[in-house]
């Protein structure tokens, strides 16, 4: 069964709760949620494979790596 919903069409009090309608609006908007996160997860996978590791300055390095782990830590909350 496919439900057809209206451009901008947002859940109302007025609707009974969970209809076919709230559910396929719902549905859609985590199927969004899901690709955005998992795009937003390429990205990291991406950008921590092109940087460049080789830093001369030790500190300069641990930066980098500090950065690198802040990133997987919050990227690993989306899980």
């Amino acid at each position: 069964m496919t439900i057809e919903l209206a451009e901008g069409y947002t859940p109302s009090s007025d609707e009974e709760y969970m209809s076919p309608m709230q559910l396929e609006f719902f549905r859609l908007k985590l199927l969004d949620w899901r690709t955005e996160l998992l795009q937003e997860s390429d990205n990291t996978i991406s950008h921590l494979q092109e940087e460049n590791w080789q830093e001369p300055d030790i500190n300069d390095r641990a930066t980098l790596e500090t950065d690198a782990a802040l990133e997987l830590r919050t990227r690993d909350r989306y899980r």
